[in-house]
């Protein structure tokens, strides 16, 4: 799961704290939805119809994936037994490879993979991770009334803290750096750990972010 997600859950979370009987805020935790905008389905539909290669970032890669309406309808059920304050966590069932999705695409277009359309690997962008994660190591879930939605149970952050953190990131983050901003998000988020290049991983620690 992304730093900043994470973030913007500990924001809703904190301030549903702070505001116990008014709106009741809350977050749902969950992978990728199929058909989606910016889905890789559409994004392959398209590689496909122009006549390859079908771009996938490495064989390994894999993700959770759920239809439109299955993530409304949990989504929906979510809200509906939330209190304020919860953060839920969907039941993705079994990741599939991005590699096997681009194979049958092809197949299910009356096409053969390797040969009609050929599968190219890119490469793993800067901090991309292979297999997706819903929770980190040390988070405490708790069922619910549902059998595919958990709750994540935590302890609130302080809203003053979340808040100037949020601001200070408004205030600067045109003059970061990129592996500032890494570092100011590993100080707000204490499970984060920032991806540092190969040159640079001997050293992050020396990098100065200014006022965050």
């Amino acid at each position: 799961m992304g730093a900043t997600k994470r973030l913007a859950e500990m924001y809703v979370q904190s301030l549903a704290a702070s505001h116990p009987h008014r709106t009741r805020f809350m977050a749902v935790r969950f992978g990728n939805v199929l058909g989606s905008s910016g889905s890789v389905i559409t994004v392959f539909q398209k590689q496909i119809a122009e006549g390859g290669p079908v771009k996938v970032t490495h064989p390994d890669m894999a993700r959770y994936f759920m239809t439109i309406p299955e993530a409304c309808m949990l989504v929906l059920q979510s809200a509906a037994q939330g209190t304020g304050g919860e953060i839920f966590v969907l039941d993705m069932g079994q990741p599939v490879k991005i590699v096997s999705l681009a194979r049958q695409m092809i197949e299910l277009s009356g096409l053969r993979p390797d040969e009609d359309i050929h599968i190219e690997f890119i490469g793993l962008r800067p901090g991309e991770k292979l297999f997706e994660e819903l929770t980190h190591k040390g988070e405490n879930f708790a069922p619910t009334i549902h059998p595919k939605i958990c709750r994540f149970v935590s302890q609130p952050a302080d809203l003053a803290y979340i808040r100037k953190t949020l601001e200070q990131f408004r205030g600067k983050l045109d003059q970061l750096e990129p592996d500032q901003i890494k570092l100011a998000l590993r100080d707000a988020i204490p499970e984060y750990t920032p991806y540092w290049p190969a040159a640079e991983k001997a050293s992050p620690a020396e990098k100065v972010v200014p006022g965050v």
